[in-house]
């Protein structure tokens, strides 16, 4: 079984008409100001994650994990799902791996099927974003949870991806 794929730009209007049933944000501990979806979903909410993050209810180190209702429907997914990554130093293939196997473990037990997610490591650019794909549909294939997900990606990023998923056979949504 593999996922479903959906891409999405970076960029609140083009969020606006993206649906799913939960957020995922990922970034590092050291990653100040917030970047990509994580720094657009904080920027959309008032500097809510900021808030959270100074006063130390969520760092962004490795393990940690938060789920959020969003406030005052300021984001069209009814929750959001923080991920710490821990330092962005030293971010490889093996660092992008587990945390991709963590991510979908913990959304597929909170039963979540219908999410949106900027990959790990994208937002700095540590993960190239065929590769970043061609892991996230390796994972898939081996933990057999298939699940209808919208990457946010550059529209550059967004072309390499999908060259990737003809290749691969796995499904364009």
């Amino acid at each position: 079984m593999t996922d479903k794929v959906h891409f999405v730009a970076p960029e609140l209007a083009k969020w606006d008409g993206t649906w799913g049933d939960i957020l995922v944000l990922a970034f590092f501990h050291d990653e100040r100001p917030l970047r990509g979806a994580a720094g657009i979903a904080d920027w959309r909410l008032c500097g809510r994650l900021t808030r959270l993050i100074k006063s130390g209810k969520m760092a962004g180190r490795k393990g940690e994990v938060m789920l959020l209702p969003p406030a005052a429907r300021r984001l069209t997914f009814p929750r959001l799902l923080l991920f710490g990554l821990g330092p962005s130093e030293g971010y490889d293939e093996a660092r992008y791996r587990e945390d991709v196997r963590r991510i979908r473990t913990i959304v597929n037990k909170a039963g979540f099927t219908r999410y949106a997610l900027q990959p790990p490591g994208r937002a700095s650019g540590l993960v190239a974003a065929r590769r970043a794909l061609e892991l996230w549909l390796d994972q898939a294939k081996r933990d057999q949870l298939g699940a209808d997900v919208t990457l946010i990606e550059t529209p550059a990023g967004q072309k390499e991806m999908a060259e990737a998923l003809k290749k691969s056979g796995a499904v364009a949504g």
